[in-house]
Order: C-alpha cells, then sequence, then structure tokens
C-alpha cells in the first residue's frame, strides 16, 4: 500500500532499525516506545487488521515474535514482557498495518497495562460465548 508507513520501511523508503527479516516477517526497533527495547514484528505484506492478514503470515509473526522476545530477554533481562497487537481506531491502532508490539517489562517501571479485575454479568458472559461459538461453528 503506498501510503502505509510500514510498507514504506518494508520497501527501504523510510529509515528504520531493523532487528529481523525473513520471507513473511519484519522486525524493527518501535520509534516511540513505551520501555527500552520495545520492538514491532510487522508482516512483508499489507494487511490492516488481524481480520484481513492471511493465516500464514499471521504464523509467521508469532515464530518471529517468539525468537525476537527470547532475544530480548537474553539482550536486556527483562522482568517480563507485554506482546500487544491492535485492531481498528476503537483499540488504538495507530498504523493500519498488521504488528505485534513487544515490550519489555521491568518490577515498578511505572508503565500501564493493568486494569482492575471486575467480575463480568454472568448472563452476558454466556450469551455472548454461545454467539462466538455459533459464528466458529459457521466458518468466522
Amino acid at each position: 500500500m503506498s501510503d502505509c508507513v510500514f510498507c514504506k520501511i518494508r520497501d527501504g523508503q523510510i529509515p528504520s532499525i531493523k532487528l529481523h527479516e525473513d520471507a513473511r516477517t519484519l522486525c524493527i526497533m518501535d520509534i516511540n516506545p513505551l520501555n527500552v527495547g520495545h520492538c514491532l514484528v510487522l508482516t512483508r505484506a499489507h494487511a490492516p487488521t488481524i481480520f484481513d492478514a492471511d493465516p500464514a503470515d499471521l504464523a509467521a509473526a508469532i515464530t518471529t515474535a517468539q525468537r525476537v522476545a527470547r532475544a530480548q530477554q537474553t539482550a536486556l533481562r527483562p522482568d517480563g514482557l507485554n506482546m500487544l497487537q491492535a485492531n481498528g481506531a476503537a483499540a488504538f491502532q495507530s498504523v493500519p498495518h498488521f504488528h505485534l508490539h513487544l515490550i519489555p517489562r521491568w518490577t515498578n517501571d511505572g508503565k500501564g497495562f493493568d486494569w482492575k479485575l471486575v467480575p463480568g454479568d454472568r448472563d452476558q458472559v454466556q450469551k455472548a460465548g454461545e454467539k462466538i461459538r455459533a459464528a466458529l461453528a459457521g466458518g468466522a
């Protein structure tokens, strides 16, 4: 896609700090990191969201994510790691090209991503589960 920043990075039109490349994926450092070592795993093929991506590209992305996460663990020794993937504006996706964030975390690093555990309405949880199960049975 001609106006996609990640496609331009993939094609060498925009500079990046590349960590890994293979036939289906590219991993680059995030230029707006949440923490030291924050990087992005991109699919080479342009797909705006998980809903649009080829399953083989998604499988390759998770394989690359594991490889890079292990390298982050060795190189940076974080206490933990967040893997974040957003789809659509409501989920705060900032670049419409499928990507995974790999964010090293340290105890008391002052960053977020935690939310209070609040029990859901059991009936609502059940009904949502039934709708999803039906969609899966229908080939979704």
